[in-house]
């Protein structure tokens, strides 16, 4: 079935050469997998393109700040989520049933990328940052038991429709890029031909050091989605040795036995300016997790110059260097100890300075280079 856009609501670039349209998830954050897009769209911006954000749904105040950049945005669908806390894995479930193709998109815009996982639309990229299966697959295991046993039930349904609409978004699109070598790996494992790796971008210029003298006494953590970020009895255990912990993050039902811990401070939603100042002071972050093709949190904290303790798997075993810009471990004993002899011990103050080189490879400028080299604007690339 085809789905097309709203004549009235169309937006048509003065210069169809000089356009291009993201196609990204419900617009209701900045962070995650909305972000390489939206960061994106303002260095096109910069260069003289016509920029279109196609979303399902977008939040009023995201939209004006980018308007004020001049970014244009179109919503194609409904402003109602049946699961208002997952509007993402709402829409992605209408998308498995319904399976519509938007094809007017690439009539309109000469670049068409596609960053979504809600929407099938012909692109000349489509960019890939995780199956969402996988996702749940980790998630589900902490889940209550009837929530885990229906999941089981419909498991081998999802994936099947997870497969075929994963299909036609690679059909669809000239190029297929994924966002890390394992999320990468993961598209390979289903038997899906990627053609590209391409980091997702940080604005390094925002996210930087606030302070020469940080504080460095507590931990900083982040609280995320049940189960995918977050190993609750990790944190607990490291917070149970006499570390002082901080965390941040939109989770508003958090297990008793952190939300009542004498050493973990729960902030809840933070701005971008206080969370570059709650990673400069950190003396360290934690990012414990189960699943995560990418992740934002290490290379943020890195950027603000603190060191990351993590796991060695996965998207952040790629982007922390082990005993230089942070610390990568095999297991939770391993995360415990070294989480609580760093607390005791400290680290060569040096560290902070190598966090912050790293961090520079992921700064949007150096990734939006990348991406004209694929997209083939090698004019411009000369100009950067």
């Amino acid at each position: 079935m085809e789905a097309r856009l709203d004549a009235s609501s169309r937006f048509n670039a003065n210069e169809k050469g000089m356009s291009v349209c993201f196609i990204v998830d419900p617009l209701v954050t900045t962070a995650g997998a909305v972000r390489p897009a939206l960061l994106l769209a303002r260095e096109f911006r910069r260069l003289g393109y016509e920029v279109t954000i196609v979303t399902l749904h977008f939040n009023e105040e995201i939209c004006k700040k980018m308007q004020e950049d001049g970014v244009h945005f179109i919503a194609v669908g409904s402003k109602k989520f049946f699961i208002q806390s997952f509007p993402t894995f709402d829409a992605w479930l209408k998308c498995l049933i319904k399976n519509n193709i938007m094809f007017d998109l690439n009539r309109n815009y000469t670049n068409v990328i596609n960053t979504s996982s809600t929407i099938i639309a012909p692109a000349n990229v489509y960019y890939a940052q995780g199956l969402m299966v996988e996702a749940l697959d980790a998630i589900s295991r902490f889940t209550p038991l009837h929530y885990r046993c229906t999941y089981h039930m419909v498991r081998k349904m999802l994936k099947i429709l997870e497969r075929k609409m994963v299909k036609r978004m690679q059909d669809l699109s000239e190029l297929f890029i994924a966002n890390s070598v394992f999320c990468a790996s993961m598209y390979k494992k289903w038997g899906f031909k990627v053609d590209g790796i391409i980091n997702p971008p940080l604005d390094c210029s925002f996210f930087r050091p606030s302070t020469s003298k940080p504080t460095a006494d507590y931990v900083l953590t982040h609280f995320g989605i049940y189960g995918k970020e977050g190993e609750f009895q990790v944190i607990k255990a490291i917070a149970d040795a006499g570390v002082t912990v901080k965390a941040f993050g939109d989770y508003s039902s958090l297990p008793k036995f952190l939300v009542n811990h004498a050493n973990i401070e729960f902030l809840g939603r933070v701005s971008d300016k206080e969370l570059v100042d709650l990673y400069s002071n950190a003396l360290y972050t934690l990012f414990a997790f189960n699943h995560e093709p990418f992740g934002y949190v290490p290379v943020e904290s890195m950027a603000c110059g603190t060191p990351v303790l993590t796991y060695n798997r996965q998207g952040p075993s790629e982007t922390v260097i082990n005993y230089e810009t942070g610390w990568l471990v095999n297991n939770n004993y391993e995360m415990v100890n070294l989480a609580v002899n760093l607390w005791r011990e400290g680290y060569d103050s040096t560290i902070r300075r190598k966090c912050r080189k790293r961090a520079e490879n992921f700064d949007v400028k150096k990734i939006f280079v990348q991406w004209l080299k694929i997209l083939e604007i090698e004019n411009l690339c000369e100009q950067k």
